[in-house]
């Protein structure tokens, strides 16, 4: 072997190591994201659970089927008028799975104990009031922040 020869096997060693350095930089940024993407699919199945939960506790609590219940909450009704006579123990149901969940989170670490007492001491208030409210679809602006109009003409410039 000649030493040119050997130069360019050395330049080929080189470039190669430098592509695949820069080939596992590219694949653990690949890996972040992808981590990224599981963590938050894993949150939002946690969420769909819990909401699935919630919506099972409701429907049983007050003995009427998930659908008619949707269909009275988007025709303008209080899930406290669709649970009649049964509002209190919806309440009370209501409340334990709020606490459960609170409690959960502390054990996990996601929110402090300080955090999860603010919270209870509000609950049972703050769960009358949801079920006294009107909810409609959700979407549109809220009660006195309609949109702001055109805007005026912008002057000459100095």
């Amino acid at each position: 072997m000649n030493m040119s020869s050997k130069k360019r096997m050395a330049a080929v060693a080189l470039t190669v190591a430098a592509l695949s350095l820069g080939s596992i930089g590219v694949a653990s940024a690949d890996d972040k994201g992808a981590a990224k993407s599981a963590a938050h699919a894993a949150n939002k199945a946690a969420h769909d659970a819990n909401h699935a939960a919630k919506e099972a506790l409701v429907a049983t609590t007050i003995g009427v089927d998930a659908a008619t219940i949707k269909t009275r909450l988007a025709a303008g009704e209080t899930l406290a008028a669709i649970a009649g006579a049964k509002k209190d123990a919806l309440i009370a149901a209501l409340v334990a799975f709020k606490t459960t969940n609170v409690d959960a989170r502390v054990a996990a670490g996601t929110m402090t104990a300080a955090q999860a007492t603010a919270i209870k001491a509000d609950l049972t208030a703050h769960v009358t009031a949801k079920i006294n409210a009107v909810r409609g679809e959700g979407k549109g602006p809220k009660e006195g922040k309609g949109p702001k109009g055109p805007k005026p003409p912008k002057g000459p410039r100095p």
